[in-house]
């Protein structure tokens, strides 16, 4: 057979390949957090965490019955090395789409805890991104990257047991079983990944901070076996557009490689499959007789009612053209099932790809189009070259670890049978014949009731590019229908007059004397002495409110008659009322009937908020 192709290229797949003394796969949460909980405490100079996701309050040594925190434990450390900085980059998320999250991190990070540990809120990206990096760095000698956050609900072991109490949310519920994979790296990879974390922090902060000067001594764990030793490593990167930065779409162009160069099987875990160009490569694939085999492990759905009714829509229209392409039985998708996991299905949310037993990717990116070019992303990628048989045969058990949680047999068993079934489907159809309590189970995709908006819009679903608002405007803002030239100047004329005659009734009738505090003091005292008296008072001052009574006059009387506290209340209720009710009024009124007073003008204002911001 010819030279298999090579795939790892830098500047066109991969951003840098270094060096790694030592790589251990850590499949799932608690091999994870393990590691990290025996590492921490070893860091002299330099912690780096850059995050999606953080707790302050995880406990990263539940196995060793550590009660400990992570704030807790790097403050010690802090205490502990005058020498040591802590630096964490999270995602500075919005609290509306994410209430599952810690209040106030950069309190319980940056203010609660030592001076020397800094926490900031990662805003530099474009509108609909995200900051998605996940990996630490402890002294640029040892780095932990993949899927996984310092989170809660992210714990978990291989069993995947249903109600594990370890596997706690933020608000205290216990989420789902949860499967994903990380990888630990020493070496000159995790200076690199250092690199990318200081530049990551300059953009984000404004701020710089110098590399160290001198190599750290090895802090890799002695409990954790290193399953490759002396490999290269490749860091693949996805960066949006923004500012003078130039886009980085190298995670995407590693897949559509690796996939390109795959000559016998292609094995993918995701938490996502809503990529259409990574799609039709497999499908290209697919439709070669000689083709590799096509092995998707997904989950049964995302996690999520927003998700659950859009993006898993998505994946089921392309998981329909990929079967309609497998025209030589090269194509098997699956989802990880166990008994007892009906109602709570396994949350898969790894983001792991292997090619022929010589490449390995483990990161951050989904395969959906947002990690393709909007957010911030890096996987860390592994190619066997020539006759480095150690290399190729540990990424080979690696997947066999994989396969051998998913149907509950041992990784000798998996080996075992594919010596006896060589092609990947078949030996994993063999195996699951033997499954019992739990297994892969084939993804028959059916097509729920859906909006066909939902398939068409996929663009703004999970967009590939940063989101123009201006198009984003132009697409909820109908075309407008606006009113005659005519009717709409009698319109405005009407506005004015209407406006016009409420500024005479109060400046130039006996109703102006109304505007002044001892009269609507004593307003306010005739109401107080009906039933229901704090309700009138609240409705009254509403009204009064929409008729263009000053607000201010009305706050002072409420405040007068029951007090600073009790005035205040009611005062805050009635501004409250009122405005609910004039918004009510615009909604009844309708988008097109304020269009057609405005005309263009309404669009040309949103157009420029959204361009310059209320400033």
């Amino acid at each position: 057979m010819s030279t298999p192709t090579r795939i790892l290229k830098p500047g066109r797949n991969c951003w840098r390949i270094r060096r790694a003394e030592r790589i251990a796969f850590l499949i799932d949460g608690a091999d994870y957090f393990q590691a990290l909980h025996a590492v921490l405490p070893q860091a002299r100079q330099q912690i780096l965490i850059s995050s999606w996701d953080i707790y302050s309050d995880i406990r990263l040594g539940a196995l060793q019955g550590d009660k400990r925190t992570l704030a807790e434990i790097l403050d010690k450390q802090l205490h502990k090395q005058r020498h040591l900085h802590v630096y964490m980059l999270n995602w500075d998320f919005s609290r509306l789409l994410d209430m599952g999250r810690e209040w106030l991190p950069i309190y319980k990070f940056g203010w609660k805890t030592h001076p020397r540990l800094t926490f900031k809120l990662d805003s530099h990206y474009p509108l609909g991104a995200s900051h998605h990096q996940k990996f630490v760095v402890l002294d640029e000698r040892l780095a932990f990257s993949g899927g996984l956050d310092i989170t809660r609900g992210r714990w978990d072991t291989p069993e995947h047991h249903p109600h594990d109490a370890r596997r706690k949310q933020v608000d205290g519920t216990l989420g789902r079983p949860y499967h994903d994979v990380q990888i630990a790296l020493e070496g000159e990879v995790a200076s690199a990944l250092a690199d990318l974390f200081r530049e990551r922090w300059r953009r984000a902060t404004d701020q710089e901070f110098k590399p160290l000067d001198a190599p750290a001594a090895s802090l890799w764990p002695s409990a954790l076996k290193p399953d490759m030793q002396e490999v290269d490593v490749a860091i693949s990167r996805t960066e949006p557009a923004y500012d003078d930065y130039q886009e980085v779409r190298e995670v995407e162009q590693l897949y559509l490689d690796a996939i390109a160069a795959a000559r016998d099987f292609i094995y993918i875990e995701n938490q996502f499959y809503t990529c259409p160009p990574i799609n039709q490569a497999l499908i290209q694939r697919l439709l070669e007789e000689d083709g590799p085999q096509i092995i998707l492990n997904l989950p049964l759905e995302t996690e999520g009612w927003l998700s659950q009714n859009s993006l898993d829509i998505i994946r089921v229209r392309l998981l329909q053209d990929l079967r309609q392409a497998d025209r030589h039985g090269h194509l098997a998708i699956y989802y990880p099932w166990k008994k007892n996991l009906e109602t709570i299905p396994l949350n898969l949310h790894a983001k792991v790809m292997v090619v022929d037993d010589r490449f390995v990717r483990i990161g951050s990116s989904n395969l959906n189009n947002r990690s393709m070019g909007l957010d911030t992303e890096c996987d860390i990628a592994i190619e066997v070259h020539g006759d480095n048989i150690k290399a190729g045969k540990a990424i080979r058990r690696f997947r066999q670890r994989l396969l051998g949680e998913h149907l509950d047999t041992s990784i000798d068993k998996v080996a075992e049978t594919e010596q006896q079934q060589p092609e990947l489907i078949n030996s994993i159809e063999s195996l699951r014949k033997q499954c019992d309590a739990r297994c892969l189970m084939p993804l028959e995709e059916v097509l729920p009731k859906y909006e066909q908006s939902i398939l068409t819009n996929i663009d703004l679903i999970d967009p590939e590019q940063p989101i123009n608002m201006e198009s984003l405007l132009y697409h909820y803002l109908p075309a407008q229908r606006s009113l005659l030239p005519n009717k709409r100047i009698l319109t405005w004329l009407a506005a004015i007059l209407l406006l016009s005659t409420l500024a005479a009734v109060w400046n130039l009738t006996p109703l102006g004397q109304w505007l002044k505090v001892d009269r609507a003091t004593s307003i306010i005292e005739t109401l107080r002495q009906y039933p229901f008296s704090v309700a009138i008072t609240v409705a009254g001052f509403a009204i009064a409110a929409m008729l263009m009574v000053p607000v201010t006059l009305l706050i002072v009387a409420c405040i007068i008659v029951f007090g600073a506290w009790w005035g205040a209340v009611y005062a805050l209720t009635g501004a409250f009322v009122s405005a609910v009710l004039t918004y009510l009024l615009g909604s009844l009124m309708g988008r097109d009937a304020l269009k057609g007073l405005a005309g263009g003008r309404i669009n040309r204002i949103s157009q420029r908020l959204a361009r310059h911001g209320v400033m």
